[in-house]
């Protein structure tokens, strides 16, 4: 299944992660942000059919970009994570149209059957 994926994160070691667990899993990342405003931006210019979102970053956070996402790509597909354990933040994710969310550190497998629940 060809999938086109933006990986939104601060921190490059994560990004790194992801883009490294994406491709294992056979998935092509079109794109990589280090904050919400640019991940709003590549989502734009890339139309990606999945979006990784960090809850916590500079400029705009994760809750914010995803509105943003949400109104103008409706059905792109967006998993957010965050190491935050914070009920609030999820329930609010949800509510505003993640697909799911996942809490730093995770394991790769449980990862993995997540995106195909979700695909």
């Amino acid at each position: 299944m060809y999938l086109r994926i933006c990986i939104v994160d601060d921190s490059k070691f994560m990004r790194n992660l992801l883009h490294k667990m994406f491709t294992e899993f056979g998935y092509s990342v079109v794109g990589e942000a280090s904050n919400g405003k640019e991940g709003v931006q590549i989502v734009n210019e890339l139309s990606p059919d999945l979006v990784t979102l960090d809850i916590t970053m500079p400029e705009m956070n994760g809750i914010e970009a995803l509105e943003e996402i949400k109104k103008l790509h409706p059905s792109t597909k967006v998993i957010m994570v965050s190491s935050l354990n914070s009920r609030q933040q999820v329930l609010e994710a949800v509510e505003k149209g993640a697909s799911d969310f996942i809490m730093k550190p995770f394991d790769k497998n449980t990862f993995h059957e997540m995106l195909k629940k979700i695909l």
